[in-house]
């Protein structure tokens, strides 16, 4: 029977977003709470999984400082009484970041934020709104590792942050592959604790009004108890979805939530050895890394050191697994629908999504009840395929189709109303920013708690190309983004490929940043007879290899080459003579790895065609204040030597 018809069964139906419960329809609920024995709910576990704690000190949802007991911002959040009015207007809002904190340890980069300014000198006896055994666990890990300011660590500012609940958007995280391993791992270990915190302190929610309901119904007492007060679940049990883009980061971060969780809560790791052979592990032996060193010192790496990083391990990016968390023990591989975290990546769930679409006995509804949504190594994603993130981002805190074992009477009311996507938090972090980036915050965060972003003033990348090369930027004009990519197309076919075409040299390199703008480039290429190869996103190895020679030898005028390609496969093209950057790249550090693959000691140019709409990539690699200048001068042509 679907959820919607048990809904209508207590007065209300789920389809659209109903009215307020009414009195007889609140009776049913309190009575149904009341009678509960015998009821599955989203917690339903074994009766050792459901024992209280009882040795925790926090297991209630307070914050005690000195002399107050403060409510949780959990408690806080999952209360808060959202309006049908403010509903219908968050999805259409307009934020206005009003204020603005410095971001300490990153240069040139603050925290701009929605609303009152929350980031203030903590309460240190507060345990920052942490579990206390959560608390006390990670301040032995922080001490451990050598740390011996926990209040003004990294790791702690971050998950004050998040915390907050608010949506976050950190688009200048350095990432582990790329010299920043120590930043990573603190902005990791944050979130981690974060959604720890979020889900220790749900279960313990539903148990405490278990308890209730068990004392209510052992006291014999007839009257009613006040359904209201027992809402304390989702559709679904899954509360937090972390997204990564390679089983190898994956590996990186469930090991990490391991490691964090508290030993009394981790008695038992299941299925543990079927994650290693699944996601492999990272330990290497004395004797392996003796021969790898060995190596190191004789030959030379053909990569650079960021590609090897990124891309040691298991580089598949189909990968899916629950995680459950019980009294004792963390289950991993478990049921989706009994677990509390689900890590996956967005291409395994746009597979879950066709399988589900052709088999009606499927669905994804553990995806309906998502609380916490961490993107993780978003600019990554970004080189995969972001249209797969964006759909799953919309496919979450959907009413589901089927009711799961739920306990509808217990289910919060902003879940009956449809307006779940409205209390859930996303955190988007990435190495750079990019449109689709920003596009996602904007328009499909709306969390009713507002945004916290970061934002930083860029210094650029020129002074890294080596070779004396005449960097000319070309800037062309296009009235609204949608314009953007026909503009710069017919800017190049009638002011740089005639050029191209005029000239007896070959050597010509075409870097498009999109496959999109790959194709639209080949198209146009083959309409004019022209001299070229192709080196794509989807060009077969062999395809490669001969293009490259061609191109080298001079049997090709023209190289056709994409960002992703060389995100993938970091080549050292030979050859190159006259470079054009069709579109800036996204990774700032590809600019001047590309610049300086110029060969020759005559006359080397490089052409770089740019918009108003190429902001956020152009002032990574020229600056923030030249960036602007570029954009807003009156002159359209630029030269930096």
């Amino acid at each position: 029977m679907s959820l919607a018809k048990i809904m209508k069964r207590g007065g209300r139906s789920l389809v659209s977003s109903p009215p307020a419960f009414s009195n007889d329809a609140k009776k049913l609920r309190a009575s149904t709470v009341s009678n509960a024995t015998g009821l599955q709910t989203e917690d339903a576990e074994t009766e050792d999984d459901l024992e209280t704690s009882g040795t925790d000190e926090d297991d209630d949802l307070t914050v005690r400082g000195p002399s107050t007991v403060a409510t949780s911002t959990f408690t806080k959040h999952i209360e808060y009484k959202l309006s049908k009015i403010e509903a219908d207007d968050l999805p259409k809002k307009k934020w206005k970041y009003t204020w603005e904190v410095p971001a300490a340890d990153i240069s040139n980069c603050k925290w701009v934020g929605t609303g009152e300014c929350f980031l203030k000198d903590d309460d240190l006896s507060s345990n920052y709104g942490l579990k206390q055994k959560l608390y006390k666990h990670w301040l032995d890990v922080y001490k451990t590792s050598g740390g011996n300011d926990f209040h003004s660590s990294k790791q702690r500012w971050f998950f004050s942050l998040c915390n907050s609940y608010r949506d976050i958007l950190h688009g200048e995280k350095k990432p582990f592959y790329h010299k920043g391993l120590e930043e990573d791992s603190k902005i990791m270990d944050a979130y981690l604790m974060h959604s720890l915190n979020h889900i220790f302190r749900t279960r313990d929610l539903v148990r405490k009004n278990n308890a209730k309901i068990d004392k209510h119904q052992m006291s014999g007492k007839e009257e009613i108890l006040p359904g209201d007060n027992f809402l304390d679940q989702g559709f679904t049990r899954p509360k937090i979805l972390i997204l990564l883009p390679l089983r190898s980061i994956a590996l990186r971060v469930i090991e990490r939530l391991i490691q964090l969780t508290p030993a009394n809560s981790k008695v038992n790791v299941e299925q543990i050895d079927r994650f290693y052979k699944d996601f492999g592990s990272e330990e290497v032996s004395s004797d392996e890394e003796e021969e790898q060193s060995k190596n190191a010192k004789t030959k030379k790496p053909s990569k650079p050191s960021d590609h090897q990083s990124l891309f040691k391990g298991d580089t598949r990016d189909d990968f899916m697994i629950g995680i459950k968390f019980t009294r004792k023990t963390i289950k991993l591989y478990g049921d989706f629908y009994s677990s509390d975290i689900i890590v996956a990546s967005p291409l395994e769930l746009m597979t879950k999504f066709g399988k589900a679409e052709k088999n009606k006995e499927l669905d994804t509804d553990y995806l309906s009840s998502i609380e916490v949504v961490i993107i993780d190594h978003a600019d990554v994603i970004s080189l995969q395929n972001w249209s797969f993130l964006t759909s799953v981002v919309e496919r979450l805190n959907h009413i589901p189709s089927k009711q799961h074992g739920t306990n509808v009477m217990r289910i919060r009311q902003w879940y009956l109303d449809g307006f779940a996507r409205f209390y859930r938090q996303t955190i988007i972090l990435g190495y750079y920013l990019n449109p689709d980036m920003n596009a996602l915050f904007n328009h499909h965060c709306v969390n009713y708690q507002g945004k916290v972003k970061s934002v930083r003033e860029h210094r650029g990348v020129l002074p890294k190309v080596l070779s004396q090369v005449r960097q000319i930027y070309e800037r062309f004009d296009a009235n609204s983004i949608a314009d953007v990519d026909d503009a710069r197309l017919e800017y190049f076919e009638k002011k740089v490929f005639p050029k191209i075409k005029d000239s007896d040299q070959g050597g010509v390199m075409l870097f498009a940043s999109s496959y999109f703008e790959f194709v639209r480039l080949r198209n146009f290429l083959k309409s004019q007879n022209a001299s070229f190869c192709l080196v794509g996103d989807y060009t077969n190895q062999k395809d490669i290899s001969r293009a490259r020679v061609w191109f080298f030898e001079g049997k090709r005028k023209i190289m056709l080459y994409t960002e992703r390609i060389h995100f993938y496969r970091r080549y050292k093209i030979r050859g190159i003579r006259n470079l054009i950057i069709y579109s800036l790249p996204e990774r700032k550090e590809f600019y001047y790895e590309t610049v300086n693959m110029l060969e020759g000691s005559d006359d080397l140019a490089c052409t770089v065609l740019f918009s108003q709409y190429d902001k956020l990539q152009l002032e990574r690699i020229v600056g923030t204040a030249p960036a602007k200048r570029l954009i807003k001068s009156e002159k359209g042509v630029f030269v930096f030597c």
